[in-house]
């Protein structure tokens, strides 16, 4: 007896590896997906937002942490570090095409992880980067790691799963990929078939998804979840469109009592019958019927009926399987509370931050461990009189901190000042509250101490700014006020 789902479908029983799950859907999910994305208007706003979410207009602030000792930064080490990364990260720096910068790999990386499942970089070194730090970045389409290239291990020789070289615990030692995209337009059908491989040690390849199993080699389309129903709606609305099309044209037959055709023939332009006749209607014109005939009106009124909530059903399921809020995919704000928005934006935003977590240790962090090692050894990391710092101190130079995006809020006068009373109740840092703003605090403290001292010498005062006279006159006024009710409370007590 096989079991059988609530659609009707066959429910399988048969437990798969992910990798065989993957391998048997992933080329036919992925062509699907970069469908969706390319025409499905609410794919491509879900694509958006994920860009816009987890990397953001500026991509993750990077922070070196370098301390001479506990609590006692390094400033020099830390800015000639800063302004190292800052000069790598430029466009036609670190990309070795010269197209893009750090930021804006790091947008198309996040892109390809949602659309495609997972994300392909080349880490090219020597003379080929054209840098002063020695090595570059290629983002490469993930078709270039074929899903067809399989072999089990035997002796002497690894496994390859999907064009992912494995040891024996599963570690990626090397990726074999296509020397050319195979659907360039240019690739003739024997190069595309022949051994068009090239093997690529791991550790010049980052290679970036979200395992949702054990063992998983390469990853899925984020929105496969969704895609049912993406495909649904989109023919829903299809023959929507069609039928409000045909119910706006108010269209209609022309009958007989007899129903014999060739009463109602009018023939052709040319003379000849053609046994129907037509009617082309304009605007407050009235035709006469022939003798006999009658007009019968054919005016349907769906999809007035039901549209707006099948639509909005099914959009909820597409925002869940998008891991979305339902109000930010539709844009849909009828009928929603600022409680209820609060609610599913925090949710949604902390599903944001862990995506940004998955994203700063596979994509920059590994992109920064080979940049701490190829710009001290090429001594671009230079402090202000212009010595460089040596590459023996690599460990205590690589400590560092990403600081993704942080998001306003609906009512930001409110969350701040209780992030205000929480410090002031010693339940929070100002460090923390920083950080949520997306600012870091040393650098927050070395901006207003940078305002403060320009203001000073430029003889400038805020309005809101209290000089020493007033604060002066302020504590004056509040002891006085509070000698006054003092006495008053004295004279209530002597007269009881």
């Amino acid at each position: 007896v096989t079991p059988v789902g609530a659609a009707g479908a066959a429910v399988s029983t048969v437990s798969a590896s992910a990798n065989s799950d993957i391998h048997r859907s992933l080329d036919a999910v992925r062509a699907r997906s970069r469908k969706l994305a390319n025409d499905d208007e609410y794919v491509k706003k879900w694509i958006a937002m994920v860009t816009t979410n987890v990397v953001g207009p500026s991509g993750f602030r990077y922070q070196a942490r370098v301390y001479d000792t506990p609590g006692m930064p390094d400033t020099g080490a830390n800015n000639a570090i800063e302004n190292a990364w800052d000069r790598f990260a430029a466009r036609g720096v670190c990309d070795v095409s010269g197209r893009h910068s750090l930021t804006a790999l790091a947008q198309l990386a996040i892109k390809a992880t949602a659309r495609d499942g997972e994300y392909l970089i080349q880490i090219v070194r020597g003379k080929p980067a054209a840098n002063p730090f020695g090595f570059g970045l290629l983002l490469l389409d993930i078709d270039r790691l074929a899903t067809t290239l399989n072999r089990p291990a035997e002796a002497g020789t690894n496994a390859i799963r999907m064009g992912v070289e494995l040891n024996a615990y599963g570690r990626p030692v090397a990726y074999h990929l296509k020397t050319a995209h195979p659907g360039d337009l240019y690739q003739t059908t024997s190069s595309v078939q022949g051994a068009t491989y090239q093997r690529i040690p791991a550790e010049d390849i980052i290679h970036g998804f979200i395992s949702d199993r054990p063992e998983q080699v390469r990853g899925m389309p984020w929105a496969h979840a969704a895609m049912i129903r993406l495909n649904n709606l989109g023919g829903y609305e299809e023959a929507a469109v069609i039928a409000a099309r045909v119910g706006a044209s108010k269209m209609g037959f022309f009958t007989t009592p007899d129903g014999q055709a060739e009463v109602i023939s009018t023939g052709t332009e040319d003379g000849t019958a053609d046994g129907a006749l037509t009617m082309e209607a304009d605007a407050g014109t009235f035709q006469t019927l022939p003798e006999g005939v009658q007009f019968q009106a054919f005016s349907p009124d769906y999809p007035t009926a039901m549209y707006a909530d099948f639509v909005k059903a099914n959009l909820r399921g597409i925002a869940s399987g998008l891991g979305v809020a339902y109000h930010a995919l539709a844009n849909d704000l009828e009928g929603v509370s600022f409680s209820s928005i609060r609610s599913g934006t925090l949710e949604e935003r902390d599903a944001w931050m862990l995506i940004q977590e998955w994203f700063a240790e596979s994509f920059y962090d590994r992109i920064h461990a080979e940049f701490m090692r190829a710009a001290l050894g090429f001594g671009q990391i230079t402090l202000e009189n212009g010595s460089a710092l040596p590459l023996t101190k690599l460990d205590k130079f690589s400590r560092h901190t990403w600081q993704p995006r942080r998001w306003e809020w609906v009512d930001p006068r409110a969350d701040i000042e209780a992030d205000i009373a929480a410090i002031n109740a010693g339940l929070k840092s100002p460090q923390s509250v920083a950080a949520k703003l997306g600012l870091d605090y040393e650098d927050l403290l070395v901006e207003i101490k940078a305002a403060q001292d320009l203001r000073k010498s430029m003889g400038v005062e805020l309005p809101g700014t209290p000089n020493p006279q007033q604060l002066a006159a302020a504590a004056g006024a509040a002891a006085s006020a509070t000698a006054t009710a003092a006495k008053a409370i004295d004279v209530q007590f002597s007269e009881l």
